[in-house]
């Protein structure tokens, strides 16, 4: 994609500046420090990785700093919305999920309690932190726990919003984010909806379905696509992977045939594999992954690791050809 490529889809789509995911999320909390006095913050040691120094500020009654303690978190959070707080808890994705599985699934999931599972540096975009930080497999737990919601937001403002939306609504959320600064396109004022996608793009020779960091990068496949190849790609936003909006998926392939899912994360239990569960059941449809391939990742830069994991504007292209070529 070169230099003028993106200035025309960047002005197509609104972007003037890149902001990452998380601070979205520290500007919502601080909203809601004002806002909603139900909400309570916990934190696993990293206050300014999560962005929390403004509701602290505001809210400093309502902030518990737990130290390196993610499995007491999740129990703590856990009790404090049995007295009908609303807590939101705060770590890297891999610590928010994997480490605290047990936890999550015991104490938050199976009595259904009001708790936000907030995770920052998700996926490869953690960049140099390395293979043992970047999880790829948060989705796949995540989702697997009945009545969990499941959201992986794709810039500045869908971040925001989003934040703000699960302080109002009633029951266990897992919001995933990121540390890398990515162009911010969804306009501001867009409501966000929990479980309802977002078409961006219409097309007719194929249907490009995006979650989290990859959404932008399918903006830009989809405009060379069109320049280089003449092909027509919808674009579509899930921000909702679980509970996911079928309808919008089922009415675009019927009327393109084809999907491409892209997401950061492994194909193996991700936003493609509950693609492929729908179009299974409901309408049969030609489909190609992109997603990082059963693999752990590396230290890089995020830009580095996109590419050699195929997982950026490029892998999608060369995911629609192939689709198209079948």
């Amino acid at each position: 994609m070169d230099a003028r490529s993106l200035k025309k889809v960047a002005m197509k789509y609104s972007y003037t500046e890149k902001k990452d995911t998380r601070s979205g999320f520290g500007a919502a909390l601080a909203e809601l420090a004002d806002e909603n006095p139900k909400v309570v913050v916990l934190c696993a040691d990293l206050i300014g990785s999560l962005k929390m120094e403004k509701f602290i500020e505001k809210a400093p009654n309502r902030f518990f700093q737990v130290g390196i303690a993610e499995a007491n978190m999740m129990g703590l959070a856990a009790g404090l919305s049995i007295s009908g707080k609303i807590p939101f808890t705060g770590t890297f994705a891999n610590f928010s999920t994997a480490r605290v599985y047990d936890q999550i699934r015991q104490s938050i999931a199976y009595s259904g309690k009001n708790v936000k599972i907030c995770a920052s540096h998700a996926g490869l975009t953690l960049g140099e932190d390395g293979a043992t930080h970047q999880t790829l497999e948060d989705i796949g737990l995540m989702k697997m726990l009945p009545g969990m919601t499941v959201i992986n937001t794709c810039d500045y403002n869908q971040t925001k919003a989003a934040t703000l939306a699960i302080a109002k609504y009633d029951g266990p959320v897992y919001l995933r984010f990121g540390r890398p600064a990515v162009p911010v396109f969804i306009p501001v004022d867009l409501p966000f909806e929990i479980g309802k996608g977002i078409l961006l793009q219409e097309g007719s020779d194929l249907t490009i379905v995006a979650t989290g960091h990859l959404v932008w990068e399918s903006l830009l496949a989809a405009d060379a696509l069109k320049k280089k190849e003449g092909v027509s790609c919808e674009v579509i936003n899930i921000h909702t992977i679980k509970p996911l909006d079928e309808e919008i998926i089922l009415k675009s392939v019927k009327k393109t045939g084809r999907l491409v899912s892209a997401e950061e994360h492994n194909y193996l239990g991700g936003l493609g594999e509950s693609i492929a569960g729908v179009l299974a059941r409901k309408r049969p449809t030609p489909q190609e992954f992109v997603a990082v391939k059963d693999t752990f990742g590396e230290s890089g830069t995020p830009e580095a690791l996109m590419r050699k994991y195929k997982i950026d504007a490029v892998a999608v292209e060369e995911a629609v050809m192939r689709l198209l070529k079948r």
